[in-house]
C-alpha cells in the first residue's frame, strides 16, 4: 500500500502529478495561506457540494494557524461532519475519484484529511415503471448508493441492520453495499457473499449487477431461469431483509440484488400485502395458474393439433379448420420472434409513439398475416395470450427463460408428438432442479425442496399479518 512521506510538498505533487491536474479539467487542486501555513486541496468538480465547500474554505481562511498535526487539527478545527484522517495514498486517490475531497496541511506530515461532501448527479426517486403498486409507496431506488440506503435506513429503525461497505473493480472502483439483518440472515451466507466478493478479480463493474451476478455465481450457459431475484422497490428489499435475505446495492444502479433467490420468489408481488387477504391470494392463485400457462399453453395446443383424436368433443372448437399455409409449428415459431421484434421495436420507439406504434403494427401485422396465409387465427389468439401474460411477473430474465422452455417443448412435440412432449417436460424439470443459488447450499425449489408446509401455503394464500 502507498504511503504518504513526511514532506508536505512532496505528498502535493505527489498527488498532482497522479492525478495529472493540469490534463483535467475536472480535477481541482485548491491551495489556501492559513497564516504562515499552506492547505491544499484536490477534488473532482461536478462531485462536490459546492454550498458546503464554499463555507468550509471561508472557515478555513479564517485560522490564524494550523495545528501540529491532521488529528489535532479534525478534533479542534474542522467543522464538517464527515471526515478521517489517513496515511494511505493508495485510499485517498480512490476517494478523490469517488466525489470526496483530500485535504492537505503544512504540518501534517506523512497524514491527510478526507472530507466527504461529495453529492452526485441524481434522478428523483419514483415509482419503477416494472414493478408498480395499485396501493402503496410510490418511492424506488435510484443510481445514487447512498439514497439507496437511506430509503432501506427509513423503513427498517433496527440496530441489527447492517450495511457493509466494500468496493470492486481494478478500474471502476464500483462501490458496492452489502446489506443484512445480523440476528435474522444466514452468516455463512453473508460470509460466503463477502469473501467471494473480496476476492473477484475483475477490471469493471460495466453492466452493473449483471456483470456482479456472473462472478458470484458460476453460470450454465444452457439453463436459462434466473439465479438472482431484482427489485427496484425498497419496501420489497426491507421485507425480504426482515425475512433474512441478503440484499447487494451498487453504485449506478436502481435495482437491489435479491439473495438467496428460489423460483417461487419471482411469483410474488408487493400488490398482494397493500391489499386484503381475500384479494391478495385471489391475485396470487391468477398469477400461479397464468404462469404455467404461459409455459405449457401453447405446446399442449400444438399436442392436441397433432393429436386431434385424443382431444375431448366439447374442446373440438379449439382446434383449427383451416391449418394454413405454413405448418403450425412455424407458424407457432414466427408468432414468438414477431412479439420479441416488436418488443424491441416498441422499446426504441420514442414515448409518445411507443403504444399506438405498438398496437397499430400488431393489428396490422396479425390482419396482414391472417389474410396471406401465413398465421392462422387461433395461433396469433394464443400467442397474444402468452405474450400478456407474461408480464404477470416482473422478472425479464424469467420471462424469456420461459420463451425458451416453451419453443423447446414445441420443437420436441414437432419432432416427437406426446413422446417429446413428455421429454422436455422431464428437461424443464431437470434444469428447475440442477439450478443452483448464490452459494449453492439454498435450494432453488425453496419451500418444496426441502419441504416446508407453512412456507409453501404462504406462496398460494396471503394471510393477515399477526399482531
Amino acid at each position: 500500500m502507498q504511503r504518504l512521506k513526511e514532506n508536505y510538498q512532496e505528498n502535493v505533487k505527489l498527488f498532482e502529478k497522479t492525478l495529472r491536474v493540469k490534463e483535467n479539467f475536472d480535477i481541482i487542486k485548491k491551495v489556501l495561506k492559513i497564516g504562515q501555513d499552506e492547505i491544499t486541496l484536490f477534488y473532482v468538480d461536478g462531485l462536490i457540494k459546492d454550498g458546503a465547500m464554499q463555507k468550509l474554505f471561508i472557515y478555513l481562511l479564517s485560522l490564524k494557524e494550523l495545528p501540529r498535526d491532521a488529528t489535532a487539527f479534525l478534533e479542534s478545527n474542522m467543522p464538517y461532519v464527515e471526515c478521517d484522517v489517513t496515511s494511505s495514498a493508495e485510499l485517498m486517490f480512490q476517494m478523490i475519484l469517488s466525489g470526496a475531497t483530500v485535504l492537505f496541511g503544512s504540518t501534517f506530515g506523512s497524514e491527510g484529511l478526507v472530507i466527504d461532501a461529495r453529492t452526485y448527479p441524481a434522478r428523483e426517486t419514483a415509482e419503477p415503471e416494472n414493478d408498480r403498486v395499485m396501493r402503496g409507496p410510490r418511492d424506488g431506488f435510484v443510481e445514487t448508493l447512498v439514497f439507496n440506503t437511506a430509503l432501506i435506513r427509513r423503513r427498517i429503525r433496527d440496530v441489527a441492520l447492517t450495511m457493509h461497505y466494500t468496493s470492486m473493480g481494478k478500474a471502476s472502483k464500483s462501490d458496492i453495499v452489502i446489506c443484512y439483518m445480523q440476528d435474522r440472515a444466514d452468516p455463512k451466507l453473508v460470509k460466503y457473499i463477502k469473501d467471494k466478493i473480496s476476492t473477484i478479480q475483475t477490471d469493471a463493474l460495466t453492466m452493473g449487477h449483471e456483470s456482479l451476478a456472473e462472478t458470484l455465481i458460476r453460470s450454465r450457459w444452457y439453463n436459462p431461469f434466473p439465479k438472482i431475484r431484482y427489485t427496484e422497490r425498497p419496501d420489497v428489499a426491507s421485507a425480504h431483509l426482515l425475512e433474512g435475505s441478503v440484499i447487494v446495492l451498487i453504485d449506478n444502479s436502481p435495482a437491489a440484488m435479491i439473495l438467496p433467490t428460489a423460483i417461487f420468489d419471482f411469483l410474488q408481488e408487493s400488490s398482494d400485502f397493500y391489499l386484503p387477504p381475500l384479494t391478495g391470494t385471489y391475485l396470487r392463485a391468477v398469477r400461479h395458474a397464468v404462469f404455467w400457462l404461459t409455459l405449457f399453453m401453447t405446446p399442449i395446443w400444438f399436442l392436441g393439433v397433432l393429436n386431434p383424436q385424443y382431444v375431448p368433443e366439447w374442446l373440438s372448437f379449439a382446434l383449427p379448420e383451416n391449418r394454413g399455409k405454413l405448418p403450425i409449428y412455424l407458424q407457432l415459431l414466427l408468432a414468438e420472434f414477431v412479439i420479441d421484434g416488436l418488443r424491441m421495436a416498441s422499446m426504441n420507439t420514442p414515448d409518445m409513439l411507443a403504444n399506438s406504434l405498438s398496437v397499430v403494427g400488431g393489428l396490422i401485422l396479425g390482419d396482414f398475416a391472417v389474410d396471406v396465409g401465413w398465421l392462422i387465427p387461433e395461433v396469433i389468439l394464443y400467442m397474444a395470450f402468452v405474450a400478456i401474460a407474461n408480464f404477470t411477473q416482473t422478472s425479464f430474465e424469467l420471462g424469456y427463460a420461459l420463451k425458451f422452455m416453451r419453443i423447446l417443448l414445441l420443437t420436441l412435440t414437432a419432432f416427437f408428438n406426446i413422446w417429446g412432449f413428455v421429454i422436455g417436460v422431464f428437461l424443464i424439470i431437470v434444469l428447475i432442479v440442477s439450478n443452483k443459488t448464490v452459494n449453492g447450499e439454498h435450494s432453488y425449489l425453496y419451500p418444496l425442496i426441502p419441504f416446508s408446509p407453512k412456507a409453501l401455503l404462504s406462496l398460494f394464500v396471503r394471510r393477515k399479518k399477526q399482531s
